[in-house]
């Protein structure tokens, strides 16, 4: 259910807002869209990879001897046979990573750092004879003692991952090596002051597990090594640029050698932007000289590629009686994995991001521990940071005796706040999200029954800009070919096909939108940080603009006046008494000179601030600890939404992905650091009998950065669900829940402790 509270100025569109048929629709519902498994080229060869049982181990040898005499083997390949790499830092556009650090999480070098992490690669002609030759090769492994917890990871006698790891400490490295990759700290006001002159003060732990993305397609990966040199790669992968940077600095060859076709993506959600395969299956494709296709199963998706980091985080949260906040301190420990390199600068920079806190304190640490090197995953590093934020907010609101939205209302941050991290924002829309959801039926409607309770929380992502290109030529029939360099998550070939039809005046099914490989269109960043929507869709309107000045040339022509003096209104150009449709004037382009394409490249800096408020109604069962969802409300402030459907999916998904997060989904460890969950049937995901409808309400407060005032909403959604949950269930059971998931056995031993404190 789409519910809008539009902003009085928004303009009329007569594309914008509307839910045309999606461009790619067709092509995926008769299963015909070309997904990274369907590659298959001619003398194809299959990959196998052999990955370490242990979860910390020095790798002594490897003998691969046995494993080549298997018939049908082309090639063996192990860390010996990439280049040596320094420890270089690449420049990714969304973030940055050592390149050895990368190489190595590709296929282990001197250690295996996680269960479940590469040492050696097998390509043969089938992948039957792949499995038997990997079950040949021999490794010697050193077993060593392991950590899987971020609190244990940062303790003097932890297990070492990395001996020349030193911590960057405010650009200051440390003496001593250490697990612990950095400290970052944020600093506004004096924060001291601000707590002596609280009326109350809270402070509280919180801990969460790691958790995956959960796509469904696994990755793979196809390449070719061509005997020109030229390596050619098809992939499941989120940025087909940033995918072909990788690659080429990885094998220390020419980026204009590397080639990148990206596939239709079975999701991605942050995890499908660093390379894992694609190096392998290049080298692989060098020895055999065949192309070579390796697909990962689904317990190597979950042992070998990057989680969500687990975390610890104390906040500390003072105000006055009349509900005014005064001061703020976190404390945030996220495990890096494997390698430094996590989600903990987000995290710092979320933390507090919904309030205005005239005193802050900051503290956040990054952590190598073993478990697989985490990964982006929606909002990395806000879900954590807001459990823990909103859980203090909702608890201080209730010790005061004030209601939770009047409360967050009181202290939100608007236009002009300054962030504990720095930025200070320009117009936004929390307060008219927060008005949106505590004037909607679902907040006003009773909820009736015992052991059912109501929460709230907000929740903030700040959405990236970074680079786009687009071209676009029209044809004699008045369409008009896009083509983009952004992977389609989510029906983005839609919405900016449809910002380029709004700039043109023409249908959105007139534009034919097309995500070309890295050689067809320029530089591309990936497609995460809730970005290509505004980024892209402001290169379409960009190439839009410059066909409309060429198409006016064109007019002018024909009309034998001066293009200044054609005017234009939606797809209907005039001057002088002459009139042509945008139509017209494509059918004459050859009389004219020829074909129109515009183009244009994009690079805006900034976020574009995305808020988002939640609504959760639970029912628990008080035998068992299990959580009933009754209803849930997702109110966002999209700026604009291009395609409505799309931002109602988005907010859908990140919910149902959030309440996973919540109530079930955890990596489960062993004693001896294995997970023991690596499958869909023991990780437990929601499924449609989990989740009722999921109601969204829809703010549109114009985002001043964008012509069309775009708000990235793709990850703010999957911020605030486990914080909501955890207020319904406090309402619910009089328990307060600090460590997620909130599953059943947890929930039940807290109320039994809870019940038992009683008596």
């Amino acid at each position: 259910m789409d519910k809008r509270a539009e902003a009085t100025d928004t303009p009329e569109y007569k594309v914008i807002g509307t839910r045309p048929v999606r461009h790619d629709g067709a092509d995926k519902v008769t299963g015909r869209a070309i997904y990274g498994a369907d590659v298959h080229l001619t003398g194809m060869a299959h990959s196998r990879i052999l990955r370490s049982p242990h979860p910390h181990a020095r790798i002594k040898s490897i003998d691969t001897s046995e494993a080549e005499k298997i018939p049908g083997v082309l090639a063996v390949l192990t860390a010996a046979d990439f280049p040596e790499l320094e420890d270089k830092i690449a420049h990714l556009g969304e973030g940055s990573v050592n390149l050895a650090f990368l190489a190595a999480n590709c296929v282990a070098k001197d250690k295996a750092l996680y269960r479940g992490h590469a040492v050696a690669a097998v390509a043969a002609v089938s992948p039957h004879a792949a499995d038997e030759a990997v079950k040949r090769i021999k490794v010697e492994y050193e077993p060593l003692p392991a950590t899987t917890w971020v609190l244990d990871a940062m303790k003097d006698d932890a297990p070492l991952l990395h001996e020349n790891l030193r911590t960057d400490e405010m650009g200051e490295k440390g003496d001593k090596p250490s697990n612990v990759a950095s400290h970052l700290h944020f600093e506004t006001g004096d924060v001291e002051k601000g707590f002596a002159e609280a009326d109350v003060v809270i402070e509280r732990e919180f801990r969460t597990a790691s958790v995956h993305q959960g796509y469904i397609e696994p990755h793979v990966a196809t390449a070719l090594w061509n005997e020109d040199g030229r390596l050619k790669i098809w992939t499941s992968t989120q940025g087909s640029f940033t995918c072909r940077q990788q690659t080429a600095e990885l094998l220390q060859m020419p980026i204009s050698h590397v080639t990148v076709v990206p596939c239709e993506i079975g999701g991605g959600f942050g995890g499908k932007i660093a390379v894992y395969l694609e190096p392998v299956a290049a080298l692989l494709s060098r020895k055999c000289g065949r192309p070579v296709k390796i697909i990962m199963q689904r317990n190597e998706v979950f042992e070998g590629t990057g989680p969500t980091p687990g975390s610890f985080v104390r906040v500390k949260l003072g105000a006055k009686k009349d509900g005014r906040l005064t001061a703020g301190q976190a404390w945030l420990a996220y495990d890096a994995g494997a390698y430094p390199g996590g989600m903990i600068g987000p995290g710092c920079m979320c933390v507090f991001s919904c309030y205005e806190l005239p005193h802050a304190l900051v503290d956040g640490y990054d952590v190598c521990l073993n478990k697989p090197k985490t990964q982006a995953y929606r909002a990395p590093g806000a879900t954590q940071a807001a459990f823990a934020c909103e859980s203090v907010v909702d608890e201080l609101a209730d010790a005061l005796g004030i209601d939770p939205f009047d409360f967050r209302l009181k202290n939100a941050a608007k236009e002009g706040t300054r962030r504990v991290d720095g930025p200070i924002y320009p117009r936004i829309g929390l307060i008219e999200t927060l008005e949106a959801a505590r004037n909607s039926e679902h907040w006003k409607s009773p909820l009736e029954g015992e052991n059912r309770g109501r929460g709230m929380a907000a929740g903030f992502w700040f959405n990236v800009g970074l680079k786009s290109s687009v071209s676009a030529h029209v044809n004699p029939d008045g369409t008009v070919k896009l083509l983009e360099g952004s992977t389609d998550i989510g029906g983005t070939r839609a919405s900016v096909a449809m910002q380029l039809a709004e700039t043109l005046g023409i249908a959105a099914e007139d534009v034919h939108p097309i995500v070309a490989d890295t050689d067809s269109v320029g530089y591309t960043d990936v497609t995460g940080g809730s970005r290509v929507t505004f980024a892209t869709g402001m290169a379409a309107y960009e190439a839009g603009l410059d066909i409309r000045r060429q198409m006016a040339e064109r007019a002018a022509l024909l009309w034998e006046c001066d293009a200044n003096d054609v005017t234009i209104e939606g797809d209907d150009y005039s001057a002088n008494g002459n009139s042509m449709t945008f139509r017209e004037i494509a059918a004459n382009l050859h009389e004219t000179g020829g074909a129109v394409v515009g183009r244009a490249t994009v690079a805006p800096e900034g976020s574009t601030n995305g808020f988002g408020c939640h609504i959760v109604d639970v029912e628990v069962d008080p035998e068992t600890g299990k959580v009933t969802i009754l209803r849930y409300t997702a109110a966002q402030d999209a700026g604009k939404a291009i395609h409505p459907s799309y931002v109602e999916g988005q907010m859908q998904g990140g919910a149902v992905q959030g309440i996973g997060w919540a109530l079930n989904e955890e990596y489960f460890f062993d004693n001896q650091g294995a997970m023991r969950n690596a499958s869909f049937l023991d990780y437990r995901m929601p499924t449609c009998l989990d989740v009722p409808m999921i109601d969204t309400i829809i703010v549109e407060v114009p985002n001043p950065a964008h012509p069309y005032g775009v708000r990235g909403v793709g990850e703010t959604p999957i911020v605030p669900p486990p914080a909501a949950l955890a207020n319904a269930i406090y309402n619910a059971t009089g328990v307060r829940m600090r460590e997620l998931p909130m599953s059943p056995p947890r929930l039940w031993k807290a109320m039994a402790e809870k019940a038992g404190s009683r008596e």
